[in-house]
């Protein structure tokens, strides 16, 4: 792409957003068309930022940088080579919960350390896989009609299309370690029957249901 610029380096860097905008899409399995309906950029913008054949304005990478779930400096310019580690960036979320993304790129797996705060629960469906390990507090799990309440160093792993919810299991946070397969993030509110039909939070579990929680 050829932006009239006399700086070399200025050249490299734009050059090199489009390749790594393509590998994060396709690293999450998405298409254009899909990426086109969370950012609202046309099929045909996204593809010629993608192939470097447009130039890729702010207007453009901001919302990108949000669908990737990524920093806007990390589309912009890769991790300095060589450097393995990981520069964490917290974000505090609603009601006191704090996210902190572990891994630098969405791919097959992305990895989150999060401290949930208390709040109302609202069971989601989404396609995907997820692993939760308990580091700290006790955490509350509901899947479908049935929920399980898991302490430190307990692990509990499901598909995500069955509804599901997790948050503090009482009053206080709770922390742990969460991974989730690219397309993870797309959680939808489930519409249906109320979870005060789910197991009260001190309920345990007679016979071992699927997912299993497990003690690592």
């Amino acid at each position: 792409m050829n932006t009239g610029s006399t700086d070399p380096e200025l050249e490299r860097i734009l050059d090199d957003i489009g390749p790594r905008l393509r590998r994060l899409r396709q690293d999450r399995g998405l298409t254009l068309e899909a990426l086109a309906a969370t950012t609202g950029i046309s099929v045909s913008t996204l593809s010629r930022v993608e192939s470097g054949r447009r130039r890729p304005t702010l207007d453009l990478l901001i919302p990108l940088a949000r669908a990737h779930r990524v920093a806007l400096d990390q589309l912009v310019a890769a991790p300095a080579s060589g450097d393995p580690r990981v520069h964490l960036q917290p974000l505090r979320k609603e009601r006191g919960s704090i996210l902190v993304p572990l891994t630098q790129y969405p791919g097959r797996v992305q990895v989150f350390k999060q401290v949930l705060a208390p709040r109302r629960p609202e069971p989601v469906t989404h396609e995907g896989y997820e692993w939760l390990y308990v580091l700290a507090g006790r955490l509350r799990l509901i899947l479908g009609e049935k929920g399980f309440t898991l302490g430190p160093g307990e692990v509990a792993e499901f598909d995500t299309t069955e509804p599901h919810w997790f948050g503090p299991a009482d009053t206080s946070a709770v922390e742990i370690l969460h991974l989730f397969g690219p397309r993870g993030d797309q959680a939808v509110v489930r519409a249906g029957p109320s979870v005060d039909a789910a197991p009260s939070a001190d309920a345990t579990p007679t016979t071992p249901p699927h997912p299993q929680p497990a003690t690592s």
